[in-house]
């Protein structure tokens, strides 16, 4: 499915993404970077990997929900929220909810993980189930809202997430210093976006590329195309990639993305467990695909067409998140 969007409100500016980084810090972790030489030396790149899988939740989206429900006023927040999400979202979303003391609604698909599942309700959520369309999604959250009151936070298109989450790539930069790259995890598109966000901003000439499963590649149709594509169910193993991008974080893409890699589920898996192997951390498919794409030369080779610099390039990793099933791993 393709549409046109219509006319999409201005990106978050620089000055709501500090603002949201002050409203987050006390809260959240400010995540490791990690390097590793095995890996460099594999993709022939400098490789900084930032550490989301070590977030509060186990991953990034603590920052975004922590950032929207914390804005709500008081009057907003006593309705309780709202929100459809696959996993990393919806467990997010209810625990910054339960800092702040007011329920959370969470429509997940019957699909999602069960260890993801338990942590929504670990953290206090309220789970209804719906089929894993983005549609029943969608409907689901709408019937709740009606019936509840409660403020919808959308787990992407909504500028308060994308704020929080740009303070990932931040901090990344902050740390690692000139990067010339930059790779992220796409779905819904509020990480990249976010991401490319706070790049282009500490440094314009950074290149901010998204990874996305070949199977579910509405984000890479999108880009070729400059017509939003939609994806209304997909069966890739990361979980947390099922999701399509709205016309809010398209326009910003659109605006400051360099490309989109594709990765195969071999690939992604391969990935995960290098970065186990190697990194010493747990990931998720979901975020270690944005480092598949790099076992490949030609990505590096791509990467580097407009560069003149000396040296290796140095390329910025954002591992999105850990929440995996340690009983059922995809490692033969």
């Amino acid at each position: 499915m393709s549409t046109r969007p219509s006319s999409t409100p201005p990106a978050p500016t620089w000055d709501a993404i500090e603002a949201a980084h002050a409203r987050i810090a006390p809260k959240i972790h400010r995540t490791p970077v990690l390097r590793s030489a095995t890996l460099s030396a594999m993709c022939g790149a400098e490789l900084f990997f930032k550490c989301e899988n070590l977030q509060k939740t186990g991953s990034f989206k603590i920052r975004g929900a922590t950032n929207a429900i914390f804005s709500l006023s008081d009057e907003e927040a006593s309705r309780g929220i709202v929100t459809h999400s696959s996993g990393n979202h919806a467990a997010a979303v209810s625990c910054a909810a339960s800092w702040r003391g007011i329920a959370a609604w969470i429509v997940m698909p019957k699909n999602a993980p069960a260890m993801k599942c338990k942590a929504v309700e670990a953290y206090g959520g309220k789970i209804t189930f719906c089929e894993p369309k983005v549609s029943a999604r969608n409907e689901a959250a709408a019937r709740i809202q009606a019936e509840t009151g409660a403020v919808m936070i959308h787990p992407y298109d909504d500028d308060r997430i994308i704020a929080g989450q740009a303070t990932a790539a931040k901090e990344l930069l902050e740390e690692a210093g000139e990067l010339d790259a930059l790779l992220a995890p796409v779905s819904g598109g509020g990480l990249l976006s976010g991401s490319a966000l706070s790049a282009k901003h500490m440094r314009p000439g950074i290149g901010v590329f998204g990874c996305e499963p070949a199977k579910a590649d509405d984000a890479f149709r999108s880009m070729q195309s400059g017509i939003l594509q939609s994806l209304e169910s997909s069966d890739t193993i990361a979980d947390g990639l099922r999701a399509s991008l709205a016309p809010r974080t398209f326009a910003i893409l659109q605006q400051s993305l360099a490309g989109i890699f594709l990765v195969g589920e071999e690939e992604i898996v391969n990935a995960m467990g290098l970065v186990w192997e190697r990194l010493k951390v747990v990931t998720e498919p979901s975020s270690a695909i944005a480092l598949a794409p790099l076992l490949k030369p030609e990505t590096v080779q791509l990467i580097s067409r407009d560069r003149s610099g000396p040296g290796r390039l140095k390329i910025g990793i954002i591992l999105s998140g850990g929440n995996v099933d340690l009983r059922s791993l995809p490692f033969r």
